[in-house]
């Protein structure tokens, strides 16, 4: 048989088995009264049903995520039954308490697949702690701890737009699930009928028998008090006057955030009305995500008219919050993730070193695509500041490694430059809560003392020089998005740069080998000019897009950014 007709015959297969799963779907009894419809109405289209069943969501570290709706390359009960069967095949092997703890944010079904997961944990004999409402990421990594649990369940899609949901998998640790226990729920994952495989009992069934619990106030309470411990200068903001707007973007930030602020003093919040409770329609912003300016619009203009110190936004699963500052002169300015890093750093530091909190040997720990200005400022006050792979998971890998050490409280900060920061052991991923009530004292200790965190960024800029940090992303969309990301990547790597906008590159730095950076192997290239730019290229490990991040430095901003834009430039068309 020649090569051509191998080549058919094999596309006929592909063919007939994406139709034939598609078939089967349509002729099953299915539960979600949702998907028959949607099913219905894509019979005929070969694209949409290839689209949604020719390959299957791939649960990694990060879970799974994807666009809701029928099919095996969508979010559905279906495929939150199977993955949930891979994990607990891996969670009976695993002795311990044999427990699962699972929360879930406001997205579109978010509620529904948390209870279908607790459904199925229950039929194969895992006990479950579920909360009774919507809580963000940080009380799950904190539950999963609480309770002793074997792995934890976080449904959410994060920030992605409204038609996205997701599933996160936790280790016992509390942190996103290692490489090698992703690995092992994957291969049971691929041993799971995606509509027969999975044992399942009703939520109902699963609490008459005991089996379900939710989550107690014991638990909730203990959360809150680990959180405000954390204060750099207690009692501060009861007497700081600082009025705040804060919008959960109709996630899951209202309770938890508003809770400790309320505690730690902070009364005078305006909650943007519009996007106050939960909607997993997110109808006020197409794309939830703290880091952009139309997701914080409502709530710098509702800032504008009540003349607000701050304004803070937490994302649907707070895991992330992003701010605006109010200057001198009465606007208000966005801050980025770096920028925020660097300060909460520097007010940690300083704070602690003041009131004789800091620790011996402490350690701060970053992203390696967050600024360098951190570790300048680590430098200045004595902080070893290890730099780890993207993904707050490494971050957690560096307490865990402290806590082996018996060391734990040498942590005092660790943050990534897409809003997601977190100070202190109690938690293993990014937390929203305890960043929006270190980012308020903040502010009101700068206030009162007659600064803001406007002046204080720009004495941080003149100590220690005027970084400017940028992402830009390329997205690639589609079935075949992956394979060209790759391709670009391996390019990259057989036909090395020498040169980006008239300056030499001095080193390249490839985190796919990691005996020469130290840290484990990952698809990250690290471009460092004779100007002392740095040029990174990475793939998103949750989405479509190869993300360059931009690290310049200048005498002003104008020199900074006029070096990012001539960077920009030439790097996209390499990448476009």
């Amino acid at each position: 048989m020649n090569l051509s007709i191998m080549v058919k015959n094999y596309k006929g297969k592909v063919c007939n088995m994406y139709q034939d799963e598609y078939k089967r779907w349509l002729a099953a009894d299915l539960e979600d009264a949702d998907l028959k419809p949607e099913l219905a109405k894509v019979e005929g289209n070969d694209d949409e049903i290839k689209d949604r069943f020719a390959v299957a969501l791939k649960f990694g570290t990060a879970g799974l995520r994807g666009v809701l709706g029928a099919g095996t390359n969508r979010m559905n009960i279906y495929v939150v039954r199977q993955a949930t069967q891979g994990l607990a095949n891996w969670v009976k092997t695993q002795g311990g308490s044999q427990t699962v703890a699972i929360s879930y944010d406001s997205r579109l079904k978010s509620d529904l697949f948390a209870k279908t997961a607790a459904g199925v944990l229950a039929a194969n004999g895992i006990k479950v702690r579920i909360y009774d409402a919507l809580m963000p990421v940080p009380a799950l990594s904190f539950a999963t701890r609480y309770y002793e649990c074997n792995a934890g369940i976080m449904v959410t899609a994060s920030h992605n737009p409204a038609k996205y949901n997701g599933y996160k998998a936790y280790g016992p640790d509390g942190c996103q699930m290692t490489d090698d226990a992703a690995a092992i729920v994957y291969d049971e994952i691929q041993k799971t009928d995606v509509l027969t495989g999975a044992k399942y009992i009703s939520f109902a069934e699963g609490v008459e028998q005991g089996l379900i619990r939710f989550v107690g106030d014991d638990c909730k309470n203990a959360l809150y008090a680990a959180i405000e411990a954390r204060q750099v200068r207690p009692g501060l903001c009861k007497t700081a006057g600082l009025k705040l707007v804060y919008s959960p973007l109709n996630g899951s930030g209202l309770v938890p955030v508003t809770h400790v602020l309320n505690d730690i003093g902070i009364t005078d919040i305006t909650i943007v009305p519009e996007q106050e409770y939960p909607n997993g329609y997110f109808t006020t912003c197409s794309y939830p995500n703290p880091e952009i300016f139309e997701a914080l619009k409502l709530g710098l203009d509702l800032a504008t008219k009540t003349g607000a110190d701050l304004m803070l936004a937490t994302d649907p699963d707070a895991d992330r919050v992003g701010i605006a500052m109010k200057c001198p002169d009465g606007s208000y300015e966005l801050v980025s993730g770096n920028e925020m890093g660097a300060l909460l750093l520097d007010y940690i530091c300083a704070g602690r070193i003041e009131k004789g909190t800091m620790p011996k040997d402490p350690v701060a720990v970053k992203s390696i695509v967050s600024t360098p200005l951190a570790d300048a400022i680590a430098a200045h006050y004595g902080v070893e500041m290890r730099s780890v792979l993207t993904g707050f998971k490494w971050i957690g890998d560096q307490i865990a490694n402290l806590e082996a050490a018996g060391e734990v409280d040498r942590f005092i900060f660790g943050f990534e430059e897409s809003y997601g920061y977190l100070a202190g052991p109690y938690v293993r991923d990014k937390d929203a809560v305890i960043g929006s009530m270190l980012i308020c004292e903040m502010a009101a200790y700068y206030r009162s003392i007659g600064s803001s965190i406007k002046e204080r960024l720009e004495e941080i800029y003149k100590e220690y020089g005027r970084y400017l940090n940028k992402v830009d992303s390329f997205e690639f969309p589609g079935l075949t998005g992956m394979e060209k990301m790759a391709s670009i990547m391996q390019k990259l790597r057989d036909e090395p740069l020498t040169e980006l906008a008239g300056h030499k590159v001095v080193k390249v730095t490839d985190y796919k080998k990691p005996e020469e950076t130290g840290l484990p192997a990952a698809n990250v290239l690290i471009y460092t000019l004779d100007n002392g730019a740095t040029v990174v290229v990475r793939p998103s490990g949750t989405e479509p897009k190869i993300k360059t991040y931009f690290t310049t430095l200048g005498k002003d901003l104008a020199e900074a950014q006029a070096q990012k834009d001539a960077l920009a430039a030439a790097i996209e068309p390499i990448l476009a």
